[in-house]
């Protein structure tokens, strides 16, 4: 659904600063905020994104932290016995 909104400016401003500190666009944001306000019945379940999913952890790790936490194997070869 789209929904056109005329608000002051400032509130705009507002909340594109908030979305902007949360690495988020400021449409998903806004519509983050309207989907609480709506308080939906507790039958009908509101669909999770991974954003919101992470957002109680977020800034909980470094950079550093998560690649020492989560590493890779970058070798892509395997052994090879040619014997």
């Amino acid at each position: 659904m789209i929904l056109t909104l005329d608000i002051r400016p400032e509130v705009q401003a507002e909340l594109a600063r908030q979305a902007a500190a949360q690495g988020r666009p400021l449409e998903t944001y806004a519509a983050g905020i309207l989907e609480e306000a709506a308080q939906l019945p507790s039958g009908a379940a509101p669909k999770a994104n991974l954003i919101d999913i992470g957002e109680s952890v977020r800034g909980l790790l470094s950079d550093e932290d998560i690649d020492r936490l989560f590493t890779r194997n970058r070798s892509t070869g395997r052994p090879v016995d040619l014997g």
